[in-house]
């Protein structure tokens, strides 16, 4: 009997739901290539990695952009406390209201985008995971390795990968020793035989990848 849930609608395939559901994943993929059930061995159990859905999670992911996760937890911070994290705030604030919580002049820009593109989050959660990307990807600011983290851990779909990663490409050169590190597109043809659990792979190779800094001295 399987734990993963299908999405009302067919287009947006398996949703990861909870722990039982990244178990499964990982199950699978173990018993397909002994290189996931080894690192798997060292790895443990994988979190949920579960995130809301919605405008405050793309406005985060801006904030992060190019700053250490302090600096970004910070001004997040700064955000909340100005109540400026919602759409409605976004569009009416002032740039110096935006520029006095700690963004730089092209993240006010980026969020502005973010805030005018008018997104049917509620809409993204049934949307197929390539149309998911299409939409998210319009927006000034927000590239594809953002849109593919924001299905796969804000919309929990189970077939996405991130490949433009650099620890996912690092982590995939260790542990299927390939002579050097995967670009991007290399990557995600790789993954291709990890569906339908992509996205559980990658949370196999972010854990993977700190066994193995911590283990070779990679970064």
């Amino acid at each position: 009997m399987t734990s993963f849930i299908r999405s009302a609608a067919p287009a947006a395939g398996r949703i990861i739901h909870s722990e039982d559901c990244v178990a499964e994943g990982a199950a699978w993929l173990a018993a397909s290539d002994p290189r996931f059930a080894a690192a798997l061995v060292h790895c443990g159990p994988l979190p949920l990695r579960r995130k809301p859905d919605g405008f405050g999670e793309l406005l985060s992911a801006i904030v992060s952009q190019q700053v250490s996760v302090a600096s970004a937890n910070a001004i997040w911070q700064r955000l909340r406390d100005a109540e400026l994290t919602t759409q409605n705030q976004v569009q009416a604030a002032t740039e110096e209201d935006l520029r006095a919580a700690g963004l730089s002049r092209q993240k006010i820009r980026y969020a502005k985008a973010l805030a005018d593109e008018n997104i049917d989050f509620v809409a993204l959660r049934d949307l197929e995971t390539e149309g998911v990307i299409k939409t998210l990807t319009r927006v000034t600011g927000i590239g594809v390795w953002t849109a593919e983290i924001y299905a796969m851990f804000s919309l929990g779909r189970a077939d996405v990968i991130a490949p433009g990663d650099l620890a996912l490409q690092e982590a995939a050169k260790v542990l299927f020793d390939l002579p050097k590190r995967p670009t991007e597109r290399e990557l995600r043809a790789l993954a291709m035989a990890w569906s339908p659990w992509r996205s559980v792979a990658a949370r196999i190779l972010w854990a993977y990848y700190h066994v193995a800094k911590d283990r070779e001295g990679i970064r």
